[in-house]
């Protein structure tokens, strides 16, 4: 599994596997930990050889999970999704990523999700009555926080994946779902769809015009401080950052609102536990999930791992107002739309990030970038 960077979660996941082991004397778990990047590579060198676990827990977008999925790792666990009823056990959000592939692979078992939080004074000082619905009503609230003198939004540039999220942000809105799906997925040519451009050359407008001054030099702890401060009005987080705000400010003086996209999809990645298609104990592995991912031990760990369940019959314990916020954001998201880094290889992460940085800081006329990331693209078929 990979690190939890709490100890209560790693005593949560060790509760869980003892108590489970109580009720089922006939079955033994042995749980492996290890860092992200750690755990990335013992699993590409492991599945397919006997080394393998019969359970491995990993992100479930195209660009990881996905991957795994496509190399004929997973067990497709569609006779368990009707054994156990999984299907009507779990959010929309949380199965959506299962079913991306055809049949199921993994059950979901940890669901972030991504939203604007923002500062409530600074948009009543600049006249922002209505929170954003669409891409269009954001850059209309980014212009009038600008005219007001507040800097719109923070974000840290030396982690590429916090400008990302942005750009992640424009192109879902401005693409809608089933483009977006298809460029992450190398069904559509980034460099023939308008909305790439457009969300590329949206990206520049709001480095230049609306980000922290000097964002490219920092990373996102230091820009959130910013957001803390009351420096800048928004902060493009996830449900974690709720803890964030509740240690370093009065948790009662900011919201959150979702993404607008306009699709309906909430911004998030999840997390998996998928069976190995040649273990030996599938029906072992399945009957492990099934008790993790039920609604007993959800009920008793809701909150320890994400701040949302991803069984719909577990409901946060949300007590103050940013927490029953969230609660809407998950309740009424219609789908998932991932980050771009969980979507895409490493190799195409890393020039998706270069082409929008080089965005960001006018260094490439963002008319071009689709086009020079479907070149990457192309070239490395």
């Amino acid at each position: 599994m990979i690190n939890p960077s709490a100890p209560t979660a790693v005593a949560a996941q060790d509760k869980i596997i003892k108590d489970f082991e109580a009720a089922n004397p006939d079955i033994t778990v042995k749980k492996t930990n290890r860092a992200v990047d750690a755990h990335k590579d013992a699993l590409r060198t492991s599945i397919g050889t006997s080394a393998a676990p019969d359970i491995y827990d990993y992100w479930a977008g195209p660009g990881l999970g996905g991957e795994l999925v496509k190399n004929g790792a997973s067990a497709d666990l569609t006779s368990y999704y009707t054994q156990y009823k999984w299907d009507s056990r779990f959010t929309d959000a949380a199965l959506g990523p299962a079913k991306q592939y055809g049949g199921y692979n993994g059950v979901p078992w940890k669901l972030n999700g991504e939203a604007m939080f923002y500062n409530k004074a600074l948009f009543q000082k600049a006249g922002i009555t209505k929170l954003p619905t669409t891409i269009d009503e954001l850059n209309d609230a980014a212009a009038k926080l600008k005219a007001a003198g507040i800097t719109p939004i923070q974000f840290g540039g030396t982690v590429n994946w916090h400008v990302m999220r942005l750009l992640d942000t424009f192109l879902e809105g401005y693409c809608g779902s089933a483009t977006f799906d298809k460029l992450v997925t190398n069904q559509a040519n980034w460099g023939q769809e308008e909305c790439v451009s457009k969300s590329f050359t949206n990206l520049q407008k709001w480095s230049k015009d609306y980000f922290n001054s000097g964002f490219i030099g920092i990373n996102n702890d230091e820009s959130s401080s910013l957001f803390y401060t009351g420096k800048a009005a928004m902060a493009l987080e996830g449900d974690w950052f709720n803890a964030n705000i509740k240690d370093n400010a009065k948790a009662e003086d900011f919201g959150v609102f979702p993404l607008p996209t306009g699709t309906g999809r909430m911004y998030g990645f999840e997390q998996a536990m998928y069976i190995t298609k040649d273990s030996k104990k599938q029906d072992a592995a399945a009957k492990f999930l099934d008790f993790m991912m039920s609604t007993a031990v959800q009920k008793e760990t809701v909150g320890t791992f994400s701040t949302q369940s991803v069984n719909k019959e577990v409901k946060a314990a949300a007590t103050d107002e940013l927490s029953k916020s969230w609660d809407g954001i998950f309740k009424n998201a219609k789908g998932l739309y991932m980050n771009n880094d969980q979507n895409l290889s490493q190799s195409q992460t890393t020039e998706y990030w270069r082409i929008q940085n080089l965005v960001a800081t006018g260094g490439l006329d963002p008319a071009n970038a689709g086009a020079e990331f479907q070149k990457f693209l192309d070239s490395s078929k």
